[in-house]
């Protein structure tokens, strides 16, 4: 009998799978290739979808298994951490990562509130390849960068 797939990383699944599937959400095409790029950039992560809001996310989701999803913060119909409460409510194992244009203190006790591993900035690649790292080894990760 086959074992129902988890979205939960561990040693057998990346030994298995080789490759970490991230699922990208944002309403900006512009700033979905740039998030892809700087992920895929890496031989062992693979994009496997997109969503250009919360409601596709929340549609498609289960459509790609993803291990990790890097997700905008500010978004039409349904922002990041709307559509991290509805998902995590769903998918408790879920890794999420928030990216955002504006972080801020409040946005990281907000994200860390609805089970948002990490947050960084849309802009700083560097944050975001050390963040989604961290994340995906079992931690956390919150910018320095972050501002009250």
């Amino acid at each position: 009998m086959r074992q129902p797939r988890t979205n939960k990383l561990d040693a057998t699944t990346a030994k298995r799978d080789r490759l970490v599937r991230i699922f990208v959400v944002d309403d900006s095409a512009t700033a979905r290739a740039a998030l892809k790029s700087a992920v895929e950039g890496r031989a062992d992560w693979v994009v496997v979808g997109e969503a250009v809001d919360g409601h596709h996310a929340l549609a498609t989701f289960h459509l790609h298994t993803p291990h990790l999803m890097l997700m905008d913060f500010i978004m039409p119909k349904m922002n990041g951490l709307d559509t991290a409460r509805h998902l995590t409510a769903r998918h408790p194992d879920v890794l999420i990562l928030m990216v955002t244009t504006d972080p801020s203190t409040q946005l990281e006790k907000e994200a860390q509130g609805v089970g948002i591993k990490g947050l960084c900035p849309k802009n700083d690649i560097h944050c975001l390849l050390n963040a989604v790292e961290a994340v995906l080894g079992g931690g956390t990760y919150f910018s320095e960068e972050a501002v009250a």
